[in-house]
């Protein structure tokens, strides 16, 4: 028996689009649903947020692309890059969100993880920031930031057919750092089930990732900037994969966000229904 399935992984930017520096949430739906991904991970996503019309995007989202399954991580409680956001609190579970437009939530921002496969359980593993400020470009110009670094987190949905654990993640932008954390969330995920993969913003290009990882890159493709990218951040890697499972994808531009998005297809054979398993 042999299993298709389309991952994929955006960085969203909060919906921005370059060319009018606007957040559109139907732009934004449209562009995410367009990737047609049975699973799909989303980094920089926004919760009652002014600058995305107090959206829960990831409610938005879900809606968009058709998922039977989804949850958000809460990283930051207020807006990266303005004074006075806090890390989220590392006891909030994964929100498995309001209805689309619902409003009332606290401006946040984190990541998020859709599918429109069944999910069987989920599992997540905070990070904290790595200390002190450090320069960052800022998107659509050649200005540089310099800014704390945020905390991360991964997000992970053990599907119940076909088998398989799907990690979401958004690591670093600080060298180093988002190296060990890199090798800090493979070891975490060999505790859960075969095949596994790992898709986000690792902030780090392919050749690092591949060593650091020590997974297998299943698309290669420059992914930012968008408008002319020279360095690919964004990464669906995988572990364990079963003899014979083939994998084709690419980089697609959309016309939100500074990054570009990435899909796999993917052929699996002899993937069988989940098991509960429980991190330690």
């Amino acid at each position: 028996m042999v299993t298709a399935l389309r991952l994929g992984t955006f960085n969203l930017l909060s919906g921005r689009s370059l060319s009018d520096g606007l957040v559109d949430p139907a732009r934004l739906s449209e562009a995410v649903a367009s990737l047609d991904a049975d699973v799909l991970a989303l980094q920089e996503v926004d919760r009652g947020q002014v600058r995305s019309g107090r959206r829960h995007q990831a409610a938005d989202l879900a809606a968009a692309t058709g998922a039977v399954a989804h949850r958000y991580v809460e990283t930051v409680h207020g807006t990266p890059g303005e004074n006075g956001w806090l890390p989220a609190d590392p006891a909030d579970p994964a929100d498995p969100g309001a209805e689309p437009g619902a409003n009332g939530h606290a401006p946040g921002y984190g990541i998020a993880l859709l599918s429109r496969r069944p999910v069987m359980e989920w599992h997540v593993l905070r990070m904290p920031a790595s200390p002190g400020r450090f320069p960052l470009l800022v998107p659509g110009t050649s200005r540089v930031m310099w800014l704390r670094d945020e905390p991360r987190a991964v997000l992970v949905a053990v599907l119940e057919s076909p088998r398989m654990t799907v990690a979401a993640t958004h690591l670093s932008f600080v060298p180093l750092f988002n190296a060990r954390q890199l090798r800090r969330v493979t070891r975490w995920l060999e505790r859960l089930p075969e095949p596994r993969l790992l898709l986000g913003d690792l902030n780090q290009p392919a050749a690092v990732a591949r060593r650091v990882s020590g997974w297998t890159p299943l698309v290669t493709g420059p992914t930012f900037p968008s408008p002319a990218p020279h360095v690919q951040l964004d990464h669906v890697l995988g572990a364990a994969l079963p003899d014979g499972t083939r994998a084709a994808g690419g980089v697609r531009q959309l016309p939100v966000s500074d990054h570009r998005a990435v899909v796999v297809d993917l052929s699996l054979p002899g993937c069988e229904r989940a098991r509960r398993v429980t991190p330690g």
